[in-house]
């Protein structure tokens, strides 16, 4: 059996999840030691020097070019400013909070999508993204009595994904994995590396945060490489919908590891991102 290329691309983003749910962990544990930006360089450093070897290895490095070097370049600024406010937001707010307000990024890529891709909005995937964000409201319950800053930057670091996720897509047309992993690295080990020394103190990881900037170096390069796959098989409005079930799984670990409530209105919440995504998907596996 055949599996159709939205189903496959939903195979991927499940390793985009676990990915993005395991750098969510590191991140805070090295958070008491190193600022955002150093987390950011350390990271792409890392990162690039997997890239180089694996793409060595397998045969691919040849197929990294500079034709599309503006898109790589706004593409990875997009991404490096959502990047650092997504890791200060999980260090001041619960990460359920954190996910549910990034779950706004498919929004803000149906609103982009038309513009810069050229990709049409159904009916069906406006009305499964209607029925998402209901969930996310329904998970944070914004009042002025709640307010805090972390989630004004949760809610940023939502649009900084979202550029980064149509941009893959158009980049995904004409340039391969390897190409786009390895300027991810590169470009945002330089723009980490300007941010972290700007002020001429750069923190060195100790030997027992060390392992954490490893899995958040591996995780983001897993969790990239599953989600420019998706995206290479399936339109975005398809793709970045899939990445709400993180919401209930990061619920879960927040209340396990960190004795984060488990919300009833984020179970609730997350009943209705799970809807919408299984309407999405279904949709757009019958046209």
């Amino acid at each position: 059996m055949t599996l159709s290329p939205t189903i496959r691309a939903c195979l991927w983003m499940i390793g985009a999840i676990v990915s993005f749910t395991s750098m969510a962990i590191a991140g805070r544990a090295v958070s008491l030691d190193l600022d955002t930006f150093e987390i950011m360089m350390y990271r792409s450093l890392i990162g690039m020097v997997i890239v180089i070897t694996v793409a060595s290895l397998a045969g691919t490095l040849q197929q990294v070019r500079a034709q599309k070097l503006g898109l790589h370049f706004i593409r990875n600024v997009s991404h490096f400013a959502g990047q650092n406010l997504w890791f200060y937001s999980i260090t001041v707010i619960p990460l359920a909070q954190v996910f549910a307000l990034e779950f706004t990024s498919p929004l803000w890529v149906m609103l982009m999508a038309p513009f810069i891709l050229g990709e049409r909005l159904t009916k069906s995937q406006a009305i499964a993204a209607v029925i998402g964000f209901i969930g996310i409201l329904v998970v944070t319950r914004p009042s002025p009595d709640t307010f805090h800053i972390g989630l004004v930057t949760a809610a940023l670091a939502a649009i900084g994904f979202a550029g980064s996720a149509v941009f893959t897509r158009k980049l995904t047309r004409t340039e391969t994995i390897t190409c786009i992993l390895f300027y991810l690295t590169v470009m945002q080990a330089a723009l980490g590396l300007g941010f972290a020394g700007f002020d001429g103190d750069i923190a060195l990881p100790t030997a027992a945060n060390l392992p954490w900037v490893v899995v958040i170096a591996i995780a983001g390069l897993v969790a990239h490489f599953c989600l420019t796959t998706a995206l290479s098989l399936a339109p975005a409005t398809i793709v970045m919908p899939i990445d709400f079930t993180r919401l209930p799984v990061i619920a879960i670990v927040g209340m396990l590891l960190y004795a984060e409530p488990l919300d009833p209105f984020v179970l609730l919440g997350a009943a209705l991102i799970f809807g919408a995504n299984y309407y999405n998907i279904w949709s757009s596996t019958r046209s």
